[in-house]
């Protein structure tokens, strides 16, 4: 493959080149379920293309489709539309914008092949993925909700619903996707008559997850479009109450975008309340968790007092600690994102 589909630069120039850049830039998110006879190829053609328009961000192909999460410089945007309108898998594809933009979302272009383009662990020859529930605009979604017997199950990872969900949602206790599937069914076994929601970031989650339900004998599944990405922009457009309350998470560099004001976490160090999400400063450790203001100072952004003591060290030390891949005692109290015993 040739050396250029590949981005070369150090973290430092990407990050002062985007820092210097004069123009706008606009985030979104986008995803299809779509044969791919030859991902290889089609993913140097994206590249190719997504580079020359000034691109950056993560997509996944899979013969199973795309999915993407990048950033467009503003003088771009229509080319980059018209782009995915000329291809036959991509034309007339709904497009996600970001609720919360600030043109800083992505330092680079990143294009991987990928066996799925979400990690589900499924095995799709064992039931229908096609036979997928019913797409939910954010009027009928906030309309099902007042049913009291209808059911909303968060599609996300605990990580992601801790700072902000859907009132009343089931919220899985979960890390992966991959884990959230088993556990909702099994958390729903008695409940297979009742009338199913199941909403997600972009959608891309539920289109798989709906087909999982309806195959396990859930009658009234039902999925929200556009996920809580364009559930935001529905309601602000039609005036509409948001039932979701507080942040969204989103994988990129942002970490989140704010729908209501509401505040549902808290600091995992002290318990304040707050739901800002950080990665570790000690690039050795890089945990995702949620740190106050008071805590990010007293630290240095560090998870812990062992962290900031290591990012505190010279770089030559830190270098020949990296070798040893240092491990604390604070570490293993985590859990993917969560301190099990704030200090």
């Amino acid at each position: 493959m040739s050396k250029h589909l590949f981005n070369k630069e150090s973290k430092g120039s990407l990050r002062h080149k985007l820092e210097t850049e004069v123009f706008k830039r606009i985030t979104l998110s986008f995803y299809r379920y779509v044969i791919i006879e030859s991902p290889d190829d089609f993913r140097n053609e994206v590249y190719e293309k997504f580079e020359s328009l000034g691109i950056l961000g993560r997509i996944y192909v899979a013969r199973e489709g795309i999915n993407a999460q990048i950033s467009i410089p503003e003088q771009h945007f229509n080319a980059f539309k018209e782009y995915l309108q000329n291809s036959d898998k991509l034309c007339n594809m709904p497009l996600k914008i970001a609720v919360e933009d600030n043109g800083k979302s992505f330092i680079k272009l990143i294009v991987k092949v990928k066996n799925k383009v979400v990690a589900d662990g499924l095995n799709d020859e064992t039931f229908d993925v096609t036979n997928i529930g019913r797409h939910l605009s954010a009027k009928e979604f906030n309309e099902a909700m007042e049913d009291p017997n209808t059911i909303v199950v968060d599609m996300r990872n605990h990580y992601e619903s801790e700072v902000g969900h859907f009132k009343d949602a089931v919220l899985p206790d979960t890390d992966t996707f991959r884990e959230t599937l088993p556990v909702s069914i099994d958390m729903l076994q008695d409940k297979k008559d009742s009338k199913i929601l199941l909403y997600c970031t972009g959608g891309i989650r539920c289109e798989k997850a709906s087909a999982y339900f309806k195959h396990h004998g859930f009658k009234d599944v039902n999925q929200l479009l556009g996920g809580i990405i364009d559930y935001h922009r529905q309601i602000k457009a039609e005036g509409l109450e948001s039932k979701f309350i507080g942040k969204n998470f989103v994988f990129d560099d942002r970490l989140g975008e704010r729908i209501t004001d509401d505040v549902i976490a808290h600091c995992h160090l002290c318990g304040s309340s707050c739901d800002n999400h950080i990665n570790c400063a000690n690039e050795d450790c890089h945990l995702l968790f949620i740190q106050c203001d008071a805590c990010a100072e007293k630290l240095n952004g560090c998870c812990s007092e062992s962290c900031r003591e290591v990012i505190a060290l010279p770089l030559e030390t830190r270098k020949s600690l990296r070798k040893g891949k240092i491990k604390t005692d604070t570490l293993a109290v985590y859990r993917k994102s969560r301190r099990s015993n704030p200090i």
